[in-house]
């Protein structure tokens, strides 16, 4: 049986541009579980408590689990963009904030030694100390065959992608002493679809990780804040 060459090439370049055309029209669209462990205790506001000095430190970190065999911290380039500005308004949940600096941690401190003595210089010269570890963590199993079912699919069966971010608290005196510890959960789930090219400019991912990252700082600052725990 004599086969067409034209026939021939002429479906494949079809199933090529069929198949990247499905695989550019389609999109992500994100949700967000709510949010665990998040403080159920009576709000209390301290408009009238003296004024403290706190220095936060922050640790970004993520690993792709089965990949990464510990958590890598984040480089700026990878943080959440707007950071700075989630932290400004979740502040706002502690009135007795006074003078305060902050410090992120990087990878490269390990060999800054003048670096982490002036963040340790910084700890005791302010009045607290609040540590905020952020991990994200997504395994690779699930987001390894999740995308090769996407793609084999051609995008037309959703196929969710999870990850979980996890944000733990501890507050510390100027003596290093331990004087808070706090634990927030929640879920980003990625549903990706040729036809959700339609919802994602409603739900779009970067939107949902702000969203979590302002829930979990105004969540446990307003937990502290009801709890007095940054008094003198």
């Amino acid at each position: 049986m004599k086969i067409n060459k034209n026939y021939f090439w002429s479906s494949s370049i079809l199933t090529v541009l069929s198949i990247s055309a499905s695989l550019l029209l389609s999109s992500c669209a994100s949700s967000k579980s709510e949010l665990k462990l998040s403080y159920k205790g009576e709000v209390k506001r301290n408009p009238n408590t003296e004024k403290v000095s706190v220095y936060f430190i922050f640790s970004h970190v993520r690993q792709m689990v089965g990949l990464d065999a510990i958590p890598k911290l984040e480089n700026k380039y990878q943080r959440l963009n707007g950071f700075d500005d989630i932290f400004l308004e979740a502040q706002r949940e502690l009135s007795n904030l006074g003078k305060y600096a902050t410090y992120v941690e990087e990878s490269s401190d390990v060999n800054n030694p003048l670096k982490r003595a002036e963040r340790d210089s910084l700890m005791r010269s302010h009045d607290y100390t609040i540590k905020i570890r952020i991990e994200a963590k997504k395994k690779f199993t699930n987001y390894f065959l999740g995308y090769l079912f996407s793609t084999v699919s051609l995008t037309v069966i959703p196929v969710p992608y999870s990850q979980e971010y996890t944000v733990k608290t501890d507050v510390l005196d100027s003596s290093n002493r331990l004087v808070g510890s706090y634990e927030r959960e929640a879920t980003l789930t990625n549903w990706s679809q040729v036809l959700l090219i339609f919802v994602y400019p409603f739900h779009p991912e970067s939107r949902k990780i702000e969203e979590i990252y302002m829930e979990f700082l105004k969540d446990t600052f307003r937990q502290i804040e009801s709890e007095g725990v940054l008094k003198l």
